[in-house]
């Protein structure tokens, strides 16, 4: 029987969502749920609207006056505006009547503007009441573990290139849990081992997942980050001689730690602040710390040469072209060398 691609109940949500829209709440543990459906948000409103203007606030600093202010004034070229406050729960319990502010709001919302509350938890109200006639309560919770092999058959195509039977995706979640962020960046390391248009199976999810040998490839983004071709050097080396890990998931570490460098210099050059880029691109302790700093002194332009080059790398290696662990080599030298002089 080959591989099902049912519809998962996490897409099947997010087509909820619609331009018509002028306040939504995402709420819950899942973030990248919330993720997800923002940027579904961000689509229908420019299907819609074309280009629009988007503002985020942070719920626990942001003042009443600043969310109302962005909402009912027009943008600067008249285009639409997405509003989009963080932690709104912590907003609307700061007191100074905003609840029913934004109850009053709700039932009379600006129509060039739509209002983006996220929110971790959602105590229920009047609110809600009137959020629903002009928008959407979207609950975003963790999956159950069945949802959560659904979602892999149902968006692993569309994220990856890539089918994943039935068997594979119950044994990824069987190994990862249900969490969504884990899931997709599993199903990228699967994906980039197995190639484009194929499918993953249970073994292929029994070889990478979960085993001491695929960790040990994100040694390897650490080497890189020292700055030190000749430690970066000596690490591929032990874990393709030594530890046997495989060269395609050696180069998915590396074009995924380029991709995370050049999306953070990108944003910090924005102004974004690096506990948002941070948020965003799920960076942790110091080796998350290592890559703000990185990408702080780095050259975006610089960078993406080199993530293209890292593109350009994977084609060679997956056409036949040189030898895959030399490739690795120079890519590997040329990324690290490029660090150590910024």
């Amino acid at each position: 029987m080959g591989p099902v691609r049912p519809v998962s109940p996490h897409v099947a949500k997010l087509g909820d969502l619609t331009a018509s829209m002028r306040v939504v709440v995402l709420y819950g543990k899942e973030t990248f749920f919330i993720r997800d459906a923002t940027r579904r948000l961000v689509e229908v409103l420019e299907a819609v609207h074309g280009e629009i203007e988007r503002f985020d606030l942070d719920g626990v600093e942001a003042q009443l006056s600043d969310v109302l202010d962005e909402l009912r004034s027009y943008a600067l070229i008249r285009h639409h505006k997405l509003v989009v406050v963080d932690d709104a729960e912590k907003f609307l319990a700061a007191g100074d009547g905003r609840r029913r502010a934004m109850e009053a709001y709700a039932a009379n919302p600006s129509p060039e503007a739509t209002l983006l509350l996220r929110a971790q938890s959602w105590p229920r109200g009047k609110l809600d009441a009137q959020v629903k006639k002009v928008g959407v309560v979207l609950k975003c919770d963790l999956l159950s573990d069945h949802d959560a092999v659904t979602w892999c058959l149902s968006e692993c195509p569309d994220r990856t290139g890539c089918l994943i039977e039935r068997p594979a995706a119950q044994r990824l979640v069987e190994r990862v849990g249900p969490a969504l962020g884990r899931l997709d960046t599993e199903l990228g390391k699967l994906a980039a081992f197995v190639g484009e248009a194929a499918v993953i199976t249970r073994d292929d999810v029994e070889e990478l997942v979960a085993g001491s040998r695929q960790e040990q490839a994100w040694v390897l983004q650490g080497a890189i980050l020292s700055g030190a071709p000749a430690v970066a050097w000596a690490q591929l080396r032990e874990l393709l001689e030594v530890s046997r890990v495989p060269e395609q998931l050696c180069m998915w570490a590396i074009s995924d730690l380029l991709r995370r460098l050049h999306t953070a210099a990108q944003l910090l050059g924005r102004g974004v602040s690096a506990s948002e880029v941070s948020r965003r691109l799920r960076l942790f302790g110091a080796g998350g710390n290592r890559v703000i700093e990185v990408a702080r002194r780095g050259d975006p332009l610089r960078l993406a040469q080199l993530l293209e080059r890292s593109v350009q790398t994977d084609v060679a290696n997956k056409s036949g072209l040189g030898r895959t662990a030399r490739n690795l080599e120079a890519l590997t030298l040329q990324v690290t060398d490029t660090i150590g002089r910024s």
